[in-house]
């Protein structure tokens, strides 16, 4: 008999983690099959801040790799990890170039092919970052999505560390399924995917994102009236930014021009012609170009 879809959800619990990770984590890894206690996370930070492995680290004596790009924050997580001879900490940008993806920088390191946990929050480029990721073949994948984007729609940023955008969930659900994992589990901002041939163990009855994603808080929704105003509803706000959404701003039409267009009069026509005129005016040729045509038909 399959167990609810989202009782994963149930063992939330937080020691070091942000949104209740550690316990979603620790009972990941007590149904799969086998452990070696080896994780990775990158950006670490201090290794203490809204970590999801420094539970494992100090708890369960795991082993781990702990990647850090900003200088200070690394030299940090040095100090925190200076007793801990099990942990390897790494001063690098993990990328998705041959020379920088984290297959390259592992390498070097002992740990195994198959380690128990990798752990991916680095603002913008996590989707590409995982993308990368061939030769190891973590047993969970833990990776932060944009959650302002609604669970159904495709969207993964530009390929530039210069770019701090993040990326969908359903976009990280498709790349998983590529990659030969499967989705057991979804937070406010993190995703949890364990290896397809594991997922069996976890006995959901249903994995698609829409049924696992149940905290929709961050979500803001933009639709129009028939008369062309632009509502906003939801969160209304931009959450790394603590600023508000406000309607006014997202406006389209001038207020003269925002009614319903079936009871435009002549004039009101002429004045949305040169308004889209001189907002868009490729738009306004293309009408122009089909409203030729169509009269030289008429006219033949």
């Amino acid at each position: 008999m399959k167990k609810p879809s989202t009782w994963l959800a149930e063992y939330q619990s937080n020691v070091h983690s942000q949104s209740g990770e550690d316990g979603i984590i620790a009972k990941i890894l007590e149904v799969l099959p086998g452990r070696d206690k080896w994780c990775v996370e990158f950006g670490a930070w201090d290794g203490l801040y809204q970590s999801n492995t420094r539970h494992l680290i100090e708890s369960a004596a795991y082993s781990a790799v702990l990647i850090e790009a900003d200088r200070d924050k690394f030299l940090e997580l040095q100090r925190n990890y200076a007793k801990f001879e099990n942990v390897i900490p790494i001063n690098e940008a993990v990328g998705f170039l041959p020379h920088d993806n984290l297959d390259d920088i592992l390498s070097d390191t002992p740990i195994p092919r198959d380690f128990d946990l990798l752990s991916i929050d680095i603002d913008g480029n996590d989707y590409h970052v995982w993308k990368q990721v061939s030769a190891y073949r973590p047993k969970i994948v833990v990776v932060e999505f944009n959650p302002t984007i609604a669970t159904h729609i495709r969207f993964v940023q530009t390929a530039d560390p210069a770019v701090n955008q993040g990326s969908s969930l359903l976009s990280f659900v498709e790349l998983a399924r590529d990659k030969g994992y499967e989705l057991v589990c979804v937070l406010l901002c993190n995703a949890f995917f364990v290896r397809r041939e594991d997922y069996a163990a976890f006995e959901i009855e249903s994995n698609v994102p829409e049924v696992l994603r149940t905290n929709l808080d961050l979500i803001t929704h933009l639709f129009s009236g028939y008369d062309g105003t632009i509502f906003l509803r939801g969160y209304c706000r931009l959450p790394w930014h603590g600023m508000p959404m406000k309607e006014s701003k997202v406006q389209q039409l001038p207020g003269m021009l925002r009614r319903f267009s079936g009871n435009y009069s002549a004039r009101d026509k002429r004045m949305l012609m040169f308004y889209v005129l001189a907002q868009h005016p490729r738009i306004a040729m293309k009408r122009f170009r089909r409203w030729l045509s169509g009269l030289i038909t008429r006219n033949t």
